[in-house]
């Protein structure tokens, strides 16, 4: 069935229309193929590159007109086969297009090739020269397509290559770049000229030929791209040319180190000409050695005079500022490949070769005078540098530890050691976590260097923790909050952490809390309470069982005594007048007290019998024995001035009772009437007579307590406050509760290492001498010396606990 029978016919006029469309489309294609266009041209040519026998032939617009018509006229009739192919077509029939190529191949001009040659020679020379071409652009671009469609690319290539060499060659042989009397800048600026305009004709150039570039280049991997071909030219002659390269590396070199010395430059000459190397590959071999070279041995000479004439914070602020110099250089005009050598260089060279001498003569200084941007500056600058953290960590060891021993060892800073060790701490810590960015090494070392210099004087340090953990838990520590005596508590475990001989501190702390519970001087339940905590938080249940067993001895107390209330008021009349308040300690937890015998009033004896009657009637089977010590009473004294309530401790009391009775006694009067042991009745009334609120006097005046003296009651005596304190006396440790403290921790030692042995040689039955040490080391918990723990073994042999070997002398044996 024909076309014209099932489908509408199209109009004449259309098709008309269709085909100048399309001969108008193909005339611009042709037109955008004669421009630089790279891919338009090379577009054109595979357009009319397909022929039946697989050779290309291009379009050659200037070769004559006839070759639009025809195909124009090819176009319509395809367009007409096209259109009668989609009449006759069925559906669901797949067709393709064929493009036919022109049947008679387009051939060149007689001399075209040679004409051609001098034309592109032309415009080479007139480009390299800066002067005007006489030819289009458009003629040349497609002087050149016509040259590589007709197989002439080869040596259109070779002739551009000699053209370039020859240019190159002649400028390098300029006697202004050879000669020696140019100034460097000079010279330097000429050759960044010659560079830049090289470059620049190479753009043009590689725009004519861009054809060639992208076919016959492409095609041929052997061959260099026009560009590189440019640069592999300039590259070889300037390398060849050793006097050109040398003037200008050294041009490059003193323009640098002008630079560093303070002087202006201009960065954008250094950019394009270190670009340059960079571009022709030979930045490494030509720039990149010397320039370091030149780098190491500036910053040598200056590090050395620089550590003699500057302090350290002085230096670390010269190296801070060499090298963000440095970083300026790379970052305007080095390139990247020179910023590890030459960062590593600097560093190098201002710092690791210095390393000791910066830390040796300034980080004590440092550290003394607070100065915290200059250690975070030498923090941040020795971590740039190989083992630069650890000799920083080593020296900060170092000085922690000097530092402290000094606190520590000196027996006068005793009052103070405490105290400047926490504010040690606290300097220290904020060192750490602000200067030296929370480093966990400098923290482990910080914490290593506290428990070496703390322990380096025995047992003394755990003394006076537990005595400053006395002083603020007791009552009237005036201006401290809640949150602030926790805080310091805090940190008081800190320090507690760190001593070997913890069972000193729950020595002396068990026997001051004993005090503040007793006499009534705690600050706070709740605080005493918190220490607690801490301590078996830290050491366990174990340490702090006994501690524990005291509260609980309290709490019994109150309730017994308000029971002892009840019954005395209901069957006793005796105890009317007297506010009697009892404490039943349980031994095994309190520190021993020695028993002490004195004389007691009437008036205190019983409501005391009253009190063993009521308690042994509820408790059989149990023992009282009353310690006077620190027992304490409220008096009711009437001076001239008026009546006053006197706070003082059971002594005071049996004092200032046998004047109701004579107004003048002497000092043999009292202890004969009292029985109070000698030193305690010294200490007594000279609270009494020769402290802050005297309710006695004595004759002679003076601050000692001698045989003979003689003692008035007061009755002058005044005080603004209706209630007072004198009992003080009993918070203040006199020498011989010290001594017998620790002559208590050493006994206490003494029995665990004896324990520790036993337990030892009862599971191995057999053991050398030397192992055996080593197992009571890993042991026991506090710090021995094996002289020590050779006596106590020798104590266990004599007590036939243990046996030598008969036959090897430095062996034990158990004895079952």
């Amino acid at each position: 069935m024909s076309a014209a029978k099932k489908y509408k016919p199209m109009d004449t006029t259309e098709l008309h229309e269709n085909t100048e469309n399309i001969a108008a489309c193909l005339k611009k294609a042709e037109s955008a193929a004669a421009l630089l266009m790279g891919r338009s041209a090379f577009a054109a040519q595979n357009m009319n590159s397909s022929s039946t026998n697989g050779e290309r032939l291009p379009n050659f617009s200037k070769l004559g007109s006839n070759h639009g018509e025809i195909r124009s006229a090819s176009t319509t009739s395809n367009l007409l086969n096209r259109t009668g192919a989609i009449h006759n077509s069925k559906p669901g029939d797949v067709k393709k297009i064929v493009i036919k190529n022109f049947k008679d191949k387009p051939t060149l001009p007689d001399n075209y090739s040679e004409d051609t040659y001098v034309k592109l020679e032309e415009a080479v020379i007139a480009i390299q020269l800066s002067k005007p071409i006489k030819y289009s652009l458009e003629e040349l671009y497609q002087a050149v397509v016509n040259m590589c469609s007709h197989k002439m690319d080869a040596q259109l290539y070779t002739k551009l290559k000699e053209l370039t060499e020859q240019h190159v060659k002649r400028n390098i042989k300029l006697k202004e770049l050879t000669g020696g009397s140019m100034d460097k800048l000079v010279l330097l600026e000429k050759i960044n000229n010659w560079w830049l305009s090289f470059c620049q004709q190479m753009i043009m150039i590689r725009s004519i030929f861009l054809y060639m570039d992208r076919t016959y280049v492409l095609q041929n991997s052997f061959i260099h791209s026009i560009w590189d071909m440019g640069l592999d030219l300039f590259r070889i002659h300037f390398a060849q040319n050793s006097v050109v390269q040398k003037r200008t590396v050294d041009g490059l070199l003193t323009l640098i180190e002008k630079e560093r010395q303070g002087a202006s430059v201009d960065r954008g000459l250094l950019k394009s000409l270190v670009r340059m190397l960079c571009d022709l590959q030979i930045y490494s071999s030509s720039f990149e050695e010397k320039f370091l070279d030149a780098t190491n041995q500036l910053y040598k000479a200056e590090s050395q005079r620089m550590m003699q004439d500057l302090e350290v914070p002085g230096y670390l602020q010269h190296v801070s500022m060499r090298l963000a110099e440095e970083h300026e250089r790379l970052l305007h005009y080095l390139d990247s490949s020179t910023k590890h050598p030459l960062i590593y260089n600097v560093e190098k060279e201002l710092l690791a070769e210095h390393l000791t001498a910066i830390l040796q003569k300034g980080l004590d200084s440092l550290l003394e005078d607070n100065r915290w941007v200059e250690l975070t500056m030498l923090y941040g600058l020795l971590s740039r540098v190989k083992n630069g953290t650890s000799e920083l960590c080593g020296n900060f060891n170092g000085y922690i530890k000097k530092k402290g021993r000094t606190i520590v060892i000196d027996p006068e800073k005793d009052k103070s050691m405490v105290q400047d060790l926490l504010e040690f701490k606290d300097k220290m810590d904020y060192i750490v976590r602000n200067c030296f960015a929370r480093n966990e090494k400098f923290t482990n070392s910080l914490r290593e260097a506290f428990e070496f210099f703390i322990n380096q004087r025995a047992n003394k340090p755990a003394e006076l923790i537990a005595k400053y953990v006395d002083m603020k838990l007791r009552s009237g520590n005036k201006g401290t909050t809640d949150e602030e005596l926790e805080k310091t508590l805090d940190k008081i475990m800190v320090l507690f952490r760190f001593i070997h001989g913890k069972d000193v501190f729950e020595a002396f702390y068990k026997k001051d809390l004993a005090k503040r519970l007793l006499v009534g001087k705690s600050a706070s339940v709740d605080s005493e309470k918190s220490m607690l905590s801490k301590l078996k938080q830290e050491c366990g249940g174990g340490f702090t069982s006994k501690l524990e067993g005291m509260f609980k001895d309290m709490e019994l107390s109150r309730d017994i005594n308000t029971a002892f209330r009840g019954h005395a008021l209901s069957n006793n009349r005796d105890v009317h007048n007297l506010d009697l308040c009892v404490s039943i300690l349980t031994m095994g937890y309190w520190p021993t007290y020695a028993p002490t015998e004195v004389t007691m009033p009437p008036q205190l004896i019983n409501p005391q019998q009253i009190f063993n009657k009521f308690y042994l009637e509820k408790h059989s089977g149990r023992k009282l024995q009353w310690q006077p010590t620190l027992g304490n009473c409220m008096l009711r004294a009437q001076f001239e001035a008026g009546p006053k309530e006197l706070l003082v401790s059971l002594f005071q009391a049996l004092v200032l009772l046998l004047f109701n009775d004579k107004p003048v006694l002497s000092y043999e009067e009292i202890l004969a009437a009292t029985m109070i042991e000698g030193g305690e009745l010294r200490r007594t009334l000279q609270s009494l007579a020769c402290g802050r609120a005297r309710v006695i006097t004595k004759t002679p005046k003076g601050r000692e307590i001698e045989d003979g003296d003689q003692f008035d009651f007061n009755n002058e005596f005044t005080n603004k406050l209706f209630r007072i304190k004198i009992n003080q006396i009993q918070m203040k440790e006199t020498n011989e509760e010290q001594k017998a403290t620790e002559e208590r921790v050493f006994q206490d030692r003494q029995y665990q290492i004896d324990a520790a042995i036993v337990r030892i040689m009862k599971m191995r039955k057999t053991l050398s001498h030397n192992l055996l040490i080593t197992e009571l080391f890993n042991q026991l918990t506090f710090p021995v010396k094996p002289a020590d723990l050779k006596k106590r073994i020798e104590s266990l042999i004599d007590r036939d606990y243990m046996e030598r070997d008969k036959d090897n002398q430095n062996q034990y044996n158990y004895v079952a």
